[in-house]
């Protein structure tokens, strides 16, 4: 009987604490990304057949005035909108069903539009997500309001690049490389994505404004979760007073702006990630997969809603990055496809096509083995930690 409490219980933890926040999270970026899809190809006159939150048998769903089947599916890693015309989910054509299609029936075919509407069609979802995570970024600023702690430097720590740079206590950094620092947060950020390159910060000491120059170092640690992360740390704390203000309100449309730098500034992080790893000054153990983002999510989820759509919109800024990698199945891959058909005036054969997808079936695969390797790996390397 003890032996099938406790089961019960982890069960129930399980559901609560990982599943539902990661399923909460996923279908809020699954189902706007192909949303984006949905609603610029009806306005360009394509008929949709399906639109399905998930893979695999249908669980539940209904049929809209249009013909349209919405559906949930058993497997929640995804989803896909089906187009007429469509042999499968990635929208791979079927060339019998095609040379049968009469006239009519061609006008509402994705594969018989031409190459700008499929363009568009295939590039709305990526910026679906785009937009996705500005307006969850501009509310978050609109509610809650923008960081706004003063960058000053309360302590230093002996033998840090802060120390060696002449920081000293009382100082109150204004600018880094010659951008204007609003908040103490701020300058955590740029220190934390600059861990070895020198940065020039502009500090006021006393009234009197002082250059100084330094190099974070990167150094692992360890967030409230217990998570390892890779960062620049420049070896200065700031402790914030009960009487301080440490957001300041700001207006409907500055928020929107806010959300725009917040979105961009996260689309140039990853990116620039992902070029430190071909560089090899990034290590691709922070690729994850889906349980990394379950366990994230979970965790973040005790922290609250606010958290937790943040995160969202961070996840939905991945996976469009993801979709517009020039990647045969992926949106990218499509957008390829008919830049060179755009180019030749013609589309490429469709053993040419066939080919990439594979191509494209195959890369997709290892890099879920890839990330599922990294996702066991950080479990057992926390779990011995």
């Amino acid at each position: 009987m003890d032996i099938l409490l406790s089961t019960f219980n982890a069960l129930s933890h399980t559901l609560v604490g990982y599943i539902i926040p990661f399923l909460f999270v996923l279908t809020i970026v699954v189902f706007f990304h192909e949303l984006g899809h949905f609603l610029v190809a009806r306005w360009a006159g394509v008929r949709v057949l399906t639109f399905s939150l998930g893979f695999g048998p249908e669980i539940a769903g209904f049929n809209d005035r249009h013909g349209t089947r919405w559906k949930i599916s058993a497997i929640p890693l995804g989803g896909y909108v089906k187009f007429f015309g469509d042999e499968s989910e990635a929208s791979t054509p079927s060339a019998d069903s095609l040379a049968k299609m009469s006239n009519e029936e061609r006008a509402q075919s994705f594969h018989f539009k031409k190459v700008g509407p499929r363009a568009a069609i295939v590039a709305a979802g990526p910026i679906a997500n785009f937009l996705l995570a500005i307006v969850i970024f501009a509310g978050l600023f609109t509610f809650f309001g923008k960081p706004s702690t003063t960058a000053q430097v309360d302590t230093v720590q002996p033998g840090s690049a802060a120390a060696a740079a002449g920081f000293q206590s009382g100082d109150v950094v204004a600018a880094i490389n010659g951008k204007e620092i609003e908040s103490f947060s701020d300058m955590q950020r740029i220190v934390a994505i600059n861990a070895g390159e020198k940065l020039t910060f502009t500090v006021r000491r006393g009234g009197v404004p002082v250059t100084l120059e330094a190099t974070p170092e990167l150094r692992e640690i360890k967030d409230n979760f217990g998570n390892t992360h890779r960062q620049g740390i420049l070896g200065i704390t700031r402790a914030t007073s009960s009487n301080e203000a440490v957001t300041k309100s700001v207006d409907p449309l500055t928020a929107v702006w806010l959300g725009v730098k917040e979105t961009w500034f996260v689309i140039d992080r990853t990116l620039a990630y992902i070029g430190g790893i071909f560089g090899g000054r990034e290590a691709a153990d922070q690729i994850g997969g889906p349980i990394r983002i379950a366990q994230i999510s979970g965790q973040v989820a005790t922290l609250g809603l606010a958290a937790l759509m943040h995160l969202s919109a961070v996840l939905s800024i991945s996976i469009g990055l993801l979709n517009l990698f020039p990647v045969p199945l992926l949106d990218g891959g499509h957008l390829l496809f008919y830049a060179i058909e755009a180019v030749r005036g013609r589309p490429l054969s469709e053993r040419a096509q066939e080919m990439g997808f594979r191509f494209g079936l195959a890369l997709v695969l290892m890099l879920m083995v890839f990330t599922l390797y990294n996702d066991i790996s950080g479990i057992l390397h926390s779990r011995g930690s």
